[in-house]
């Protein structure tokens, strides 16, 4: 009994998550801030990373037992045949892995963002006109630290249960239609692990 519970505690410690960009970076130091999630967030300093790059922190993630959720921005594949490749690969790859939660949104994370405001799955040409989208309903929003270090965006973003809301549309749309975001499976992950 207290091996098992010790297991438990163990899984609740091996959470990482890895990104690709400092939104991904900052919005989810927020929301374990905010929502008291307990998982790592690596790497330490996000930057752009490849998709083979993340393939291989996943790999290092899962390597001692614990759980990867790979967050990342899907638009480089739309225009990159290899990248598409590759993203088609890591989707095969972890398909049936239980520990491992990919989280890739088209065209950016910001889509993500735009869903706890509106209900819509169309197409963005990129990431910014997505963000100007966005910028409609958080009119200071930009990728700079000075707006994303501060917690408040994010506090804004999940106030009046629009979280939930963007989960729920999330699920709703799927991968039907021009613009998807597999965020919501992060909560999924960590409010079963809570």
């Amino acid at each position: 009994m207290a091996r098992h519970l010790e297991n438990k505690k163990q899984q609740h410690r091996s959470v990482t998550i890895l990104g690709e960009g400092l939104t991904e970076q900052y919005y989810f130091t927020h929301i374990r801030t905010l929502f008291g999630y307990h998982y790592t967030i690596k790497p330490y300093y996000f930057s752009v990373t490849s998709l083979t790059e993340m393939d291989k922190k996943i790999a290092e993630a899962i390597s001692d037992g614990g759980f990867a959720i790979a967050v990342f921005d899907a638009d480089v594949s739309n225009r990159n045949e290899a990248e598409k490749k590759k993203l088609e690969s890591i989707r095969k790859k972890y398909a049936k892995k239980k520990k491992v939660v990919l989280c890739d949104s088209m065209t950016s994370i910001e889509y993500w963002f735009l869903l706890h405001f509106e209900n819509t799955n169309r197409h963005f040409k990129d990431s910014s006109a997505t963000e100007q989208e966005l910028r409609k309903h958080i009119v200071d929003y930009e990728k700079k630290v000075k707006f994303l270090q501060n917690l408040k965006w994010v506090a804004d973003l999940c106030a009046d249960n629009k979280l939930e809301t963007a989960i729920s549309r999330a699920q709703a749309f799927g991968h039907n239609g021009e613009s998807y975001s597999d965020v919501y499976k992060a909560f999924e992950l960590l409010d079963k692990l809570k």
